[in-house]
């Protein structure tokens, strides 16, 4: 595998695809299920899912850790799916509910929600307490994965 290619985990069917060196993600298919592997809306995981992902992918994802009844989610969440619309080609954008996954969240030593955490090349790069919105949630993306701005 060359240093910019991607293993990456398709949620849909559980296959792990090859991306090759300069595709964006957002033309990216599953070769077993042909489902699209960018997330140009932010995708829920489970706990299973979130360990493949762990284990399995070596493209730039997000991570947000958050619970239904938290104030500071729901306002975060506009902005989180604005990001993945935004940077929809070269990182995606998953959801870990705390309620339903609560021994995950506690893997992941989340002490309050929301919690952003970033992986890329197979290892977290990037791990923030507390909401982001608009300009600050992009820079911490851009800072994170080392990406720039795109232009849509």
């Amino acid at each position: 595998m060359s240093a910019t290619e991607q293993m990456i985990f398709c949620l849909s069917c559980g296959s792990t695809n090859r991306v090759g060196p300069g595709k964006s993600l957002s033309s990216a298919r599953c070769g077993r299920c042909g489902k699209g592997l960018a997330t140009p809306e932010p995708a829920e995981v489970t706990a299973d899912q979130l360990v493949s992902l762990q284990s399995k992918d070596t493209g730039a994802f997000v991570l947000d850790v958050w619970a239904p009844w938290c104030g500071p989610c729901r306002m975060m969440a506009p902005h989180y799916e604005a990001a993945a619309a935004k940077f929809n080609g070269e990182v995606r954008f998953f959801k870990l509910n705390t309620d339903n996954h609560q021994t995950a969240a506690a893997q992941l030593q989340i002490r309050g929600v929301p919690t952003l955490i970033g992986w890329k090349g197979g290892r977290q790069v990037a791990h923030q307490a507390g909401a982001q919105t608009g300009r600050a949630l992009e820079t911490w993306i851009q800072t994170a994965f080392n990406v720039s701005s795109p232009t849509n």
